[in-house]
């Protein structure tokens, strides 16, 4: 895994793995062994199916064994779960997750003024025989993100326009991208968005194409057929990937998922599905509410986005009237509630659905799965669209989705119950692989008084508390130039010049800009001197805050 350098906290910017948020991972070190064992945890097999202080036994990716009473094989790992809750992985139903953004296209403006009225398939955004597969990274930072969350698998696609490709099921773990492979080829993935300046580029223009490349592709695949039973008299078939890859979804065995927008979007894929007779899969869905007799009499899968909107600012314009903004406020609370009431609404009108983070930002997760439990959804069925319901409709079933004998050890390990509000987790398992992240409890800072007088001049052995890593101590020397202040840091990767700090009492901060990985932070300090020992924090950036103790040298 990638590392920065966390500042040298002063040039030392502390070797820090950058998919953990500042926490520790075993991932990027070699496994003495490819076998572990969990004891004493709650195991929560299914949503409702617990066993109480079980164990789990993960051998070469697999889990070998689920129950209790389990003993530890003299060659397994023991990885301390006391009391902790396992759950099986999240699966993700839609998103871009290892899947780099491409650059911006060098002909995305071509055309502008200009109409295209028969652009070519790539022009046109029109990609469905590439294969996400050949798109995967492994070092895209969103992978880590998401699996610290507790996501172990994705349906990802690739990024574009109308017919983008070719999406598969992947493993949120790993160093090559192919061995991230589950399934290969397992949907064809459509979108409401068309290519700039050519057609087609509203959505009943991409509708009107979508038929004519669906019906071109059915012909295609009967005059293959035809000749492949009797070629005497009979032209040979063209070949085109793009119209072939509409095969498994002709044949109902691979289904179309696509993205769609808000209500429109939602009837018209629904409509197209009916019309042209191919399984679907509505994906991102919002105010699926709206459209309930609909999506079920269409008999699609239906992956509900994680993206909420953020609570409404205030509007501070002087000229509305307090009963305008009332009228506001008003409505946006309903706008919110909706979106919030969405999973809870769903599941009442008995429609399973998984979620898909596509338009999501793994920070906010857990956050908005909070609100919708709030909003009416229960524990056990938000579980449900995070690992039974997406295994079910992805069919993945046989292989994860819950904690069984025999399936993929993709586990999520926490200290609480993981809707509970605190709760952490400690640790996820891909393919049988576990990233550990540790709980940093934060100290409180002792206050800083400003009336009392300290002396700050000398030279100060640092302890900067880093989860998981260790490192050299660094040294901070300050010079006192009659009531100036300035110092310089010391540290196994070298020396920064710190050109002036402030002193309040026994309050001492100062800061100073380092580069970290190619992008600049800022690193900051604010200590509080107690006679020769001294304690606070530490600021760098992006990559977290920690805690900071010191005693001074000998003179």
């Amino acid at each position: 895994m990638t590392k920065y350098l966390l500042g040298c906290i002063c040039s030392l910017l502390l070797m820090l793995p950058s998919g953990l948020n500042a926490q520790g991972s075993a991932e990027d070190r070699p496994p003495v062994t490819r076998a572990f064992f969990l004891n004493n945890a709650f195991v929560v097999q299914s949503p409702g199916k617990v066993i109480d202080l079980g164990g789990v036994l993960i051998r070469d990716g697999l889990i070998q064994a689920v129950g209790k009473d389990l003993k530890a094989p003299a060659d397994a790992k023991v990885l301390e779960a006391d009391s902790m809750y396992i759950y099986a992985g999240f699966i993700d139903g839609l998103s871009n997750l290892g899947v780099p953004k491409p650059k911006d296209d060098e002909n995305a403006n071509r055309g502008r003024g200009q109409r295209e009225y028969n652009p070519s398939y790539e022009r046109a955004g029109i990609q469905t025989e590439r294969s996400v597969t050949k798109m995967l990274s492994a070092e895209d930072k969103d992978l880590s993100e998401m699996r610290a969350i507790g996501f172990t698998a994705a349906h990802v696609v690739p990024h574009g326009d109308m017919l983008p490709g070719q999406g598969a099921v992947i493993l949120l773990g790993g160093k090559d991208a192919g061995k991230m492979v589950v399934s290969e080829g397992s949907s064809l993935f459509a979108q409401f968005q068309g290519a700039s300046g050519v057609y087609p580029n509203t959505d009943m223009a991409i509708m009107s194409k979508f038929r004519e490349l669906y019906q071109q592709a059915r012909q295609h695949k009967m005059h293959a057929a035809n000749y492949a039973k009797n070629a005497r008299g009979m032209s040979r078939p063209a070949q085109n990937d793009v119209l072939e890859a509409f095969g498994p979804s002709i044949d109902g065995e691979r289904p179309i998922f696509f993205a769609v927008d808000g209500i429109k979007e939602m009837y018209r894929a629904i409509t197209l599905s009916k019309e042209l007779g191919f399984p679907l899969a509505l994906a991102d869905v919002t105010m699926g509410q709206k459209a309930i007799p609909a999506i079920k009499a269409s008999g699609a899968s239906v992956f509900l986005t994680l993206d909420l909107p953020k609570a409404p600012k205030e509007d501070k314009k002087e000229e509305e009237t307090d009963a305008e903004k009332l009228k506001l406020e008003e409505h946006r609370a309903a706008a919110m509630k909706m979106h919030e009431e969405q999973a809870a609404m769903l599941t009442k009108a008995g429609i399973p659905f998984g979620f898909s983070t596509v338009s999501a930002k793994a920070k906010e997760v857990r956050d908005n799965l909070g609100r919708m439990i709030k909003a009416g959804l229960t524990e056990d069925q938000a579980l449900t669209a995070l690992t039974t319901g997406p295994a079910k409709m992805l069919g993945l079933s046989n292989v994860m989705g819950t904690v069984e004998k025999g399936k993929i050890a993709n586990l999520l390990v926490t200290d609480q119950p993981y809707f509970a509000e605190g709760a952490n987790v400690r640790y996820v398992f891909v393919d049988g692989m576990p990233s550990e992240y540790e709980v940093k409890k934060k100290k409180k800072k002792k206050p800083g008084d400003p009336d009392v007088k300290v002396l700050a001049a000398g030279t100060w052995n640092l302890e900067i508390d880093v989860p998981m890593e260790q490192m050299a101590s660094p040294t901070l020397t300050i010079v006192d130039d009659d009531g100036s202040l300035s110092g310089r840091l010391v540290s196994g990767m070298g020396t920064t010049e710190i050109s002036s700090m402030s002193l309040d009492g026994n309050n001492l901060t100062f800061s100073y800009t380092t580069d970290g990985g190619g992008q600049s932070v800022t690193v900051s300090f604010d200590l509080t001197i107690d006679g020769d020992s001294l304690e606070g924090s530490m600021a760098a950036g992006s990559f977290g805050s920690f805690d900071v103790e010191g005693d001074r040298g000998p003179k």
